[in-house]
């Protein structure tokens, strides 16, 4: 399988804030992100996105008739949606630390529910495709995909693109040496956001 995975843009919200399902607008143009990206891509390939506006945006841009699936969603906080993390109580946070994957929100979903639900969705996939979506669904595709045992660290930008092909991860944009790219010499004047 060859599975091209791209990041949404940066979202319009303040940083500090915890938020997972909320259905966020962009604070860039998605149109900027796919002038980059789509050029990178392969031709004729079914995209597909979570229906998070977030991903859509770009994604209705990267195709014209993007595959919305629902467990392509980012994971939902619950009660902590839209709170800053600094005024979420410390013992929860503490014990989803203690136990990232099983712990559960208030009124929210376990990371462990996230990674069955995408990966029913891989299992579903055609041997190529076009997937975007948000970076814990992106970091659950590198552990099923590409056996990545600390995918919990893994880190992804806004905006960017990562290939799995035959269980290897590999970035492809932003690349690693910017400078000497074509690609980056077509946005020059595309600020590709860091992760907060």
């Amino acid at each position: 399988m060859r599975l091209w995975l791209i990041r949404h843009p940066l979202p319009a919200v303040a940083p500090g804030i915890c938020y997972g399902a909320t259905d966020l607008p962009l604070a860039e143009d998605p149109a900027l992100h796919a002038a980059v990206l789509g050029p990178l891509l392969p031709k004729d390939l079914p995209v597909y996105s979570s229906p998070l506006q977030r991903c859509l945006r770009l994604a209705e841009h990267l195709h014209p008739a993007p595959i919305v699936d629902a467990r392509l969603r980012e994971i939902d906080f619950g009660n902590w949606e839209m709170q800053p993390w600094e005024a979420l109580d410390r013992a929860l946070l503490d014990a989803w630390a203690a136990d990232p994957c099983h712990f559960q929100p208030p009124g929210g979903e376990r990371v462990a529910d996230l990674r069955q639900r995408v990966a029913a969705f891989l299992a579903e996939l055609p041997d190529e495709a076009v997937v975007v979506a948000h970076a814990g669904v992106i970091k659950v595709c590198a552990a099923e995909l590409a056996g990545e045992t600390d995918w919990f660290g893994l880190r992804f930008d806004y905006g960017s693109l990562t290939l799995i092909a035959n269980g290897v991860r590999q970035a492809v944009w932003p690349p690693r040496d910017a400078r000497n790219s074509a690609a980056h010499d077509r946005c020059r004047n595309l600020r590709v956001p860091s992760p907060r």
